[in-house]
C-alpha cells in the first residue's frame, strides 16, 4: 500500500463515487476530490496534480473520459484507471489508445479495486524509474560506459537484490553476477551497493 497516495474520483454518479471514496479510505489511500463533470475534474487535476486519477469513462460536461484522459496524458503524465459500465468494442478501441493503467468494469468488486491500484501504482513507478534511471544517464556518472547486462544487474541492485537473487533473475551464476558487480562498482568508482545506489538515485 502506498502511504498519501492521491487519487482524485471522476464519477458523476453520487452513490457510486461516494461509496468509491469511502473503499479508498478504508484502503489506506488519501482522496484527492470527487467530480462529477469533465470541467471540475480536469479543475482538479491542474489545481491539485494527484498522484492518480479513477476515470468514469461516461461523465457530464463538454467532454467523456476518454477526452479528458487525452489531455491528462498531454498536460501532466498522471497515471489513471478507467471506470465504465460499457464494454462494447468502440469503447475500448478509444479508450485503449490512451494507455489507461487500468479498465474496471461496473459494478467491481472492492478487490478488485484495490489489485488494479497496486498494479496500476507498482507499473508507473517501474516506468518512472526506468525512464529517470535510462542507461544514458547512468553512464553520465561513469568513467566507462556500462554493458547492457552491467546496466541490468544495477537496475536489480537499485531494487535491492542481493548477488544470489539476481543470479536466479538473469539464470547465471552468482560468481557471473559478482564480476558484473566488480566492473560497476569500478566504472562508477564505488566501493559498496549504498555507494553506488546513492550515486546514480540522489
Amino acid at each position: 500500500m502506498s502511504d498519501n497516495y492521491k487519487i482524485l474520483i471522476v464519477e458523476d454518479e453520487v452513490l457510486i463515487a461516494e461509496d468509491l471514496h469511502d473503499v479508498l479510505i478504508d484502503l489506506g489511500y488519501d482522496v484527492a476530490g470527487i467530480c462529477y463533470d469533465s470541467e471540475s475534474a480536469l479543475d482538479a487535476i491542474y489545481r491539485g496534480r494527484p498522484d492518480m486519477v479513477l476515470l468514469d469513462i461516461n461523465i457530464r460536461g463538454t467532454r467523456d473520459g476518454i477526452e479528458v484522459a487525452e489531455i491528462i496524458n498531454e498536460k501532466y503524465q498522471i497515471p489513471f484507471v478507467y471506470l465504465s459500465s460499457l464494454s462494447d468494442r468502440d469503447t475500448l478501441s478509444r479508450a485503449k489508445v490512451t494507455r489507461p493503467r487500468g479498465y474496471l468494469v461496473k459494478p467491481f468488486k472492492d478487490r478488485d479495486l484495490m489489485t488494479t491500484i497496486e498494479t496500476a501504482i507498482f507499473n508507473h513507478t517501474s516506468d518512472l524509474k526506468q525512464k529517470e534511471l535510462s542507461i544514458d544517464y547512468v553512464n553520465s556518472y561513469a568513467h566507462s560506459p556500462l554493458s547492457e547486462k552491467e546496466y541490468d544487474v544495477l537496475m536489480d541492485i537499485v531494487d535491492g537484490l542481493n548477488n544470489r537473487q539476481i543470479a536466479e533473475r538473469h539464470y547465471v551464476s552468482v560468481n557471473t553476477i559478482k564480476t558484473h558487480v566488480k566492473r560497476i562498482f569500478s566504472k562508477l568508482d564505488v566501493h559498496d551497493r549504498l555507494s553506488v545506489v546513492k550515486k546514480i538515485t540522489v
